[in-house]
């Protein structure tokens, strides 16, 4: 985690009446006012959804200022919508957050070296995302096609307009952005689903269709824009105790954790040939879409001489995707995570990981 929206018009036809059913015509006409003011009413919602998960970045190769954010927006047929959202900025950098979550035995494992299970570590995210929104706004929206405008109540100007998708089925509404300015990249989904409904960590591994991520990066001044990736929810471990979280050991990757890439005794091309990655897949909260994934590189905790990497690891902030039947339909997310050492090292992105993209 790019069909026309569903646009619905109206035509308003006069008729006109005997004088002696002036009475009832006039009864009849505010009824017809009433049930025509409600439709319209209901339709003015994006994809008349009222609920979504939304991230959204500012990512320029030649900045070390970028941003992302991660959160809700919410919108009233009256034309405000509010936004409750994390932000992440290299302005203010913050650490990587423990989560309390360490994946039991039936998941991991406590071996070092090469395995088939990842490591029992406490799974980490971005600063910040275990607790509330630090950021809240208001603002006023129209729909005019299938764009949505939104202007937001701030100091500084503050206007996006998103493209409008609805899926087939009509269960669930799309964003994609086609401008705004202040952010350069943005996914947004959409229900009726209340914000605290989500679905567990089983439900995410049993789903049965075929999800696919959408990504802009940014690390060491450059940007990189991948598509329609396949995402292996399948391929996750259920854990026995700790039922919140999903890991899985990826065997070999060809592009990273390489003798190149950082692992000149371990990686992958030296003769230790170790190019797995660790990855987690952890709940944040059960009352909202709040989920989380880590992963990183086996060789580089080898060549630290630890058992849980503590360098920069990729965390990545999720918001599930529910539809108006409470089914989850994959996340929006980021990553958030700012080097140890300076901005330049920093890994920042923004995704989408759905089946409707």
């Amino acid at each position: 985690m790019r069909t026309a929206a569903a646009i619905l018009s109206f035509v308003l036809a006069v008729t006109i009446l005997p004088a002696g059913s002036a009475a009832s015509a006039a009864s009849e006409s505010a009824a017809s006012a009433a049930s025509t003011s409600a439709a319209v009413a209901a339709t003015s919602l994006p994809g008349g959804k009222a609920t979504f998960v939304v991230s959204q970045g500012h990512l320029k190769a030649a900045s070390q200022q970028n941003w992302v954010r991660l959160g809700t927006y919410r919108f009233a047929a009256n034309g405000t919508v509010s936004a409750a959202m994390y932000l992440w900025w290299q302005r203010h950098p913050t650490a990587r957050q423990r989560t309390g979550t360490v994946p039991d035995p039936s998941c991991t494992t406590r071996a070092g070296g090469r395995q088939s299970r990842p490591r029992a570590c406490e799974v980490l995210t971005a600063g910040g995302f275990t607790g509330a929104p630090g950021e809240s706004r208001t603002g006023a929206y129209t729909v005019a096609g299938n764009v949505l405008t939104i202007r937001w109540n701030i100091a500084q100007q503050w206007t996006e307009q998103w493209y409008v998708r609805t899926s087939s089925d009509g269960k669930l509404a799309r964003l994609d952005l086609k401008q705004s300015t202040l952010a350069t990249n943005g996914y947004g989904y959409g229900s009726n689903a209340a914000i605290d409904t989500r679905r567990a960590m089983s439900s995410v591994r049993a789903f049965p269709g075929s999800l696919r991520q959408d990504l802009t990066s940014w690390a060491s001044g450059r940007l990189v824009t991948s598509g329609d990736q396949p995402f292996g929810h399948s391929s996750f471990r259920a854990c026995a105790a700790t039922t919140s979280c999903l890991t899985y050991l990826q065997p070999s990757s060809r592009g990273a954790c390489q003798k190149s890439g950082g692992c000149p005794r371990y990686g992958g091309g030296t003769r230790a040939n170790i190019s797995s990655i660790q990855y987690y897949l952890t709940m944040i909260s059960k009352t909202d879409r709040r989920d989380t994934l880590w992963h990183w590189c086996t060789c580089l905790a080898m060549e630290r001489h630890e058992f849980c990497y503590t360098g920069n690891s990729h965390v990545k902030p999720l918001m599930q995707i529910i539809d108006d039947t409470g089914a989850f339909r994959g996340w929006v997310g980021v990553e958030a995570s700012f080097s140890t050492g300076s901005r330049a090292t920093d890994m920042l992105a923004v995704l989408r990981i759905s089946d409707f993209r």
